[in-house]
């Protein structure tokens, strides 16, 4: 089991009438903004766990479990609405800092939201952290009738139990489902993770803590030119990290590219770019220590 070197503590606060659970780890200090760490899609704040031990100096560190993920509460709905998640950002930082800005990272869909939100807000961003935060493919007003059928199609599917995600009998076979996912990942790590990814159930089952509704596709199209106009109002420093494995390649053979992404954001007037060499899409998992250093340095500089 990997030896933790920072213990989080854990706690329920009420965001949009819903119990979010959130993890904290270090010193909070009125005079320093917050690091605030969002993760992606089927993950869990938890899994910033690597990166935080590998932090050299004492951070205050606060990262949420987005809504329908980990231990926070999931909505009764059947599907999820990506304006949520901003707007379940804003009253957590109300919460945690009032008016202060915080240092903000997100990765992958989580790097996608934290992206938006200092474009939405902000005054309220210091720093900004994009972790192959890419965001969709482009779209066509033409492919409206199609998206809206099919998400009507999925909802269905929903109900009947066809998406329910996998059950898993032990929590060995979470964590091998975890190294399956990404064989970069260390057997000390993924059993660490596996607790926190997954929990049993009164059958036994191991179940993973994430809503099947995220499965379900959005209604709406990904607008490219209401993104980017988001973005030119991004102030904060921002650094965009990628990993040297190329996820977007992987993913959409072609249909959605890496360059393309890079001429999205490349809109953002104060921009920097990094790669963490041998890493995938989960870089924070890869390589935190690489990642860690990062993020120091680029909070560093003046």
């Amino acid at each position: 089991m990997y030896p933790i070197q920072k213990v989080s503590r854990s706690e329920f606060v009420p965001i949009r009438q819903l119990r979010y659970h959130v993890r904290q780890w270090g010193t909070p200090s009125p005079d320093t903004p917050p690091l605030v760490l969002v993760h992606g899609w089927m993950d869990v704040a938890a899994s910033f766990q690597f990166v935080v031990d590998a932090l050299q100096h004492d951070h205050w560190v606060i990262a949420p479990d987005w809504r329908g993920f980990g231990l926070t509460e999931t909505p009764a709905t059947d599907n999820f609405w990506f304006p949520d998640y901003l707007a379940d950002l804003d009253f957590l930082l109300d919460h945690y800092v009032g008016d202060q800005p915080v240092h903000l990272v997100g990765h992958s869909m989580g790097g996608h939201i934290a992206t938006l939100y200092a474009g939405v807000r902000p005054e309220r961003v210091r720093r900004l952290i994009n972790l192959e935060g890419f965001g969709m493919p482009a779209s066509r007003s033409a492919q409206a009738p199609g998206r809206y059928a099919k998400w009507i199609d999925e909802l269905k599917s929903l109900q009947r139990g066809e998406m329910d995600l996998k059950p898993y009998d032990s929590l060995e076979a979470v964590a091998q489902r975890l190294i399956k996912t990404n064989p970069r990942l260390g057997t000390d790590k993924a059993h660490w993770l596996a607790q926190h990814w997954a929990c049993a159930n009164a059958q036994g089952e191991w179940r993973i803590l994430g809503h099947a509704g995220h499965k379900v596709v959005n209604a709406q199209l990904f607008r490219v030119d209401e993104v980017q106009a988001i973005y030119q109002r991004i102030s904060a420093p921002t650094l965009c990290v990628v990993a040297s494995s190329d996820s977007l390649g992987q993913w959409w053979k072609g249909k959605y590219t890496l360059d393309e992404f890079k001429q999205r954001i490349a809109v953002v007037a104060q921009l920097r770019h990094a790669v963490v060499e041998d890493a995938g899409h989960m870089l924070h998992h890869d390589q935190p220590q690489q990642l860690a250093q990062l993020i120091e340095d680029f909070l560093a500089q003046a």
